[in-house]
């Protein structure tokens, strides 16, 4: 001991604990050892062994450790090694855990505990609630000790890890720790090394029945002196695997498993199994809802076995994949197998729609005649499964191969076979077979050929090649099929012009439009746009639209119409998904363009504050909200305005309070713009403020794909080659893709034609969301002339006059006679107005359109002739609220009063009320009330 510097006596340790000079994590006890003495492993640890002479300190030191000192408030584990433990030691042990509850490991090796030992380390887990983890190891605490600590878990709340190792616990040990599994829901890891297999049966059984996430690992040292695992049931990955197992405790498995939630995958294989267990087991496949996968390879399942395991599949509803390879069925086993993934009639359903994945064979399953006929019966009339494996099987011939892959030519849904191993997948007229399937079956992704005689041959070149070129169907979900289309800053911006009647939009967007169409001309920003005379004196109808280009990028102009009849419409056409787009409110600072009476600065902030509210109101609904709305502020009328004014500093007053109250709603630009709507000089800043803020929008917004830009250019061509059509089906769409877009063209029959869908679908929503295009998935058109489509369509659908052209009541019309007043609305008595309209489309869609943009609603969907309510008809003129026309002395009228929480900065736009009035009652139900709406 004295040679060895760092071997100190037990003497020192003892005082080195009342001085509290160590600060330990882990102290480790070696009893029976031949000499006395402790060793600091590392800073933290200590090593303290104790020879038989000195056997009076292990008391000493317990107790020592008992009080809870400063400097072992760190102690987290103890460990026991070859202690043969007495009555007073063990309370010593309990008083110690008592007074330290920041032990949380102890572990036990090579220990004797007599029975009145385990009794006390029962009483002391029973009233502890710190320790997290137990361990004994080869310290033959037997079926007394089994027993002791089931009754202490039952009522423990804390220990989560329980380990037995090298022990026998005996069945009735293992009964007792089940009933106590059934009690306890702390624990989380048992661990059991026992020298029999059968204490793995009430274990396991526990954990399934009672639906617990407990981590569950027997071993078993039966063959000899190699230990073997018999079970382990893992939550995390949610799989139950058996190793060996009698076939009485297999049934109880089962039994267990009948409505257990907690395992996906159930794995038997090698585990020898019979029809009894089968029978427990159909009733499995028919009550459990959690089990994904089961295998039984190589369980020894006869036909008897396997018929019961066939009849729970008529029921189960979950189950998608199976292997039964290696089994000793026959061809009538394999009958009754595949029976509820087959049908017998056209009128017949087939039985069994989840199953995805069957594997079956093996050099003792004789599936013959019978068992072929059902494998070509089932590949004929299956609609589900998708994966077919049959390995290793010697009674089928080239012949049975070659009629398997001909029955594939009319399967749909396989996409895997795997035929390893199978020595009659063999010669030209087989190898000739898979060829001309996979020239006709496009769905086949993958054919597994190893092992077989064409394999080792070196045959099955050809076969993978053709495979490649087959075009393999994508499997992933719709969002995924977009993943590999490239995106890119989108190209496009669109500008809203907000404002009331008499502003001066039009004016304003003809004289910004001088400066993008000849910005190399100076005296142009001199000369005031020629307005027509006609022009100043009526008022612009429905929403317009100019384009410009600017460089690389194009720019859009939408004057939304002020009008009150076309509120409603602003809702339809307002921005979302992240679309490029800014916004500009613009007012007049006179009440008339034709006479100098001033606007009051109240007056004129009215006017922005409703566009503000509304410009905050949908962007808070908008679906994808990247941004802050940017607005800016021009008032026109400029030129007749008194410099010395005092309205026009109130005026710049009021917007500034604006401004501060709708701070964090919009991004609010800080200079308002004073112009002369007529002069392309007067609002030369105004269009640079434009060509900037465009630039910045597009730099912010989500990336599009790349197509999109590139479809643009394609999509003006092709109208230009049509005769400048301004709307076009969905079938010419993409007739123009598989022609021009190469990027959306189904190469060849083999490819997966819903993907190239998806992405078509995918590439017109986003030319929609960037305002190139309107697209109406459901209605199977796209609109290629938005401002023609807004000015000569939709503003004629808006102010349909059909109350003087029908005889409408209450609302409703039927579906002829809304077609005949469309028709005449939409012709034009002008030579040459209006006549795109029929010309590309139908009245019929033209409803259809209503409907979807909720200008109209079917009072019977169910029902083709249903009478249609249009909310417009029951308008009495403009700005007078919406009410049913009713009379009589019996009417009832009930009213809502409705707002928005923040109803400073926001309210219900004008095109809400419509539609809540037609949705507030079942439109089957005629109107018998009216219902009063205010803001």
């Amino acid at each position: 001991m004295a040679s060895n510097q760092k071997l100190r006596d037990l003497e020192w340790l003892l005082q080195a604990f009342e001085t509290e000079s160590l600060n330990l994590h882990n102290i480790s006890f070696y009893l029976s050892q031949p000499v006395s003495g402790c060793y600091q492993e590392t800073e933290n640890s200590m090593a303290i062994n104790i020879s038989s002479d000195c056997l009076e300190y292990f008391s000493l030191i317990l107790i020592v450790l008992g009080p809870a000192k400063t400097s072992l408030l760190s102690l987290r584990n103890l460990e026991f090694h070859c202690v043969e433990w007495e009555l007073e030691q063990v309370q010593n042990l309990g008083e110690l855990l008592d007074s330290n509850l920041n032990i949380k490991q102890l572990v036990f090796l090579r220990n004797r505990f007599s029975e009145d030992c385990l009794s006390e380390f029962s009483d002391i887990l029973k009233r502890n609630g710190a320790i997290k983890e137990v361990m004994f190891c080869e310290s033959h605490i037997g079926t007394v000790g089994a027993i002791f600590l089931a009754s202490a878990l039952k009522v423990n709340e804390s220990l989560e890890e329980l380990q037995i190792w090298e022990d026998s616990i005996g069945s009735r040990g293992a009964e007792e720790l089940s009933k106590m599994i059934e009690a306890n829901s702390m624990l989380k890891l048992l661990t059991i090394f026992d020298s029999s297999s059968i204490t793995a049966t009430p274990l396991i059984s526990a954990v399934l029945a009672r639906n617990r996430g407990m981590e569950v690992h027997v071993w078993s040292g039966e063959s000899g002196d190699k230990s073997s695992k018999v079970v382990e049931f893992t939550p995390q990955n949610t799989t139950l695997r058996i190793y060996k197992i009698d076939v009485s405790g297999a049934c109880r498995v089962a039994c267990a498993l009948g409505m257990n939630s907690t395992v996906s995958s159930f794995d038997m294989t090698g585990v020898r199994l019979k029809s009894r267990w089968a029978k427990e087991f159909r009733w499995v496949l028919e009550q459990n809802r959690s089990l994904k996968e089961v295998t039984l390879s190589k369980t020894c399942l006869k036909d008897k076995g396997i018929v019961y395991v066939a009849a729970g599949l008529f029921k189960n509803r979950h189950l998608e994949r199976l292997h039964l390879d290696g089994n000793w069925f026959s061809g009538v086993g394999l009958e009754h197998l595949l029976c509820p993934l087959s049908r017998f009639s056209a009128l017949q359903c087939q039985a069994n729609i989840t199953l995805r994945s069957v594997t079956f064979g093996g050099s003792r399953t004789k599936i013959g005649r019978s068992g072929f006929a059902a494998i070509l019966h089932m590949l004929t009339t299956n609609e589900t499964l998708t994966r077919l494996a049959i390995v290793d099987d010697q009674s089928m011939r080239p012949d049975d191969f070659f009629r398997i892959f001909k029955s594939l030519e009319k399967n749909a849904s396989l996409r895997c076979l795997s035929l390893q191993g199978c020595k009659g997948v063999r010669g030209e007229r087989l190898l000739q077979a898979i060829m001309e399937t996979l020239q006709i079956n496009p769905w086949i992704e993958d054919i597994d050929l190893a092992r077989t005689p064409l394999h080792n041959t070196g045959k099955v070149d050809a076969i993978y090649h053709r495979l490649g070129q087959n075009g393999k169907p994508e499997t992933e979900p719709e969002n995924d099929l977009l993943k590999d289309m490239p995106l890119t800053e989108p190209k496009c911006c669109r500008v809203f012009f907000c404002g009331q009647e008499y502003a001066g939009k039009a004016t304003l967007c003809n004289s910004i439009s001088q400066n993008f169409s000849s910005p190399k001309l100076p005296y142009i920003e001199q000369v005031r746009t020629l307005v027509n005379p006609v022009e100043q004196a009526v008022r612009t109808v429905g929403m317009k639209i100019k384009t410009f280009k600017d460089e690389d990028t194009k720019i859009s102009i939408w004057n939304l119409a002020g009008q009150h009849e076309f509120y409603s419409l602003h809702d339809l056409m307002f921005p979302g998904h992240g679309s490029a787009s800014f916004f500009l409110i613009i007012s007049s600072l006179f009440r008339k363009p034709s006479n100098r009476e001033p606007k009051t600065p109240m007056e004129i902030e009215e006017d922005l504050q409703y566009w503000l509210r509304f410009i905050v109101s949908n962007s808070k609904r908008a679906v994808q909200q990247c941004m802050l709305p940017n607005v800016a502020v021009v008032l026109t009328h400029y030129d007749k305005v008194n410099q010395t004014s005092q309205n026009l500093e109130a005026t710049v007053n009021s917007i500034q309070k604006l401004r501060d109250k709708f701070n964090g709603y919009v991004d609010f630009y800080p200079t308002v713009f004073t112009v002369d709507a007529r002069s392309s000089a007067s609002v030369s800043k105004l269009t640079h403020h434009i060509r900037k803020t465009s630039k910045t929008v597009l730099q912010r917004v989500p990336r599009v794909y790349q197509l999109c830009n590139d479809l643009i250019q394609i999509l003006s061509d092709w109208r230009s080659e049509n005769y400048n059509k301004p709307a076009m089906k969905w079938k010419e769409f993409a007739e123009l893709c598989q022609v021009k877009v190469p990027p959306l063209r189904i190469q060849s029959r083999r490819d997966n034609k819903e993907k190239i869908e998806t992405r078509r679908r995918a590439v017109a929503t986003c030319l929609h969301h960037i305002g190139e295009v309107i697209y109406f998935d459901e209605l199977g058109f796209l609109i290629l002339d938005c401002e023609w489509f807004c000015g000569e369509v939709l503003s004629q659908l808006i102010k349909l006059e059909v109350r003087r052209q029908s005889s409408a009541e209450n609302g409703f019309i039927s579906r002829k006679e809304l077609e005949k007043i469309l028709r005449a609305s939409l012709q034009s008595q002008i030579p040459g107005m209006g006549s795109k309209v029929f010309e590309n489309l139908e009245a019929n869609d033209l409803i259809k359109m209503m409907m979807k943009l909720e200008l109209c609603y079917e009072q019977d969907p169910s029902d083709p002739n249903s009478l249609l309510l249009i909310p417009s008809i029951l308008e009495e003129g403009r700005g007078k609220p919406q009410k049913w026309q009713l009379g009589g002395a019996d009417c009832l009228y009930a009213g809502r009063h409705l707002q928005c929480d923040d109803s400073s900065h926001m309210f219900l736009t004008p095109g809400f009320f419509p539609r809540l009035q037609a949705r507030f009652f079942p439109l089957s139900f005629t109107y018998r009330f009216m219902l009063l709406f205010r803001t």
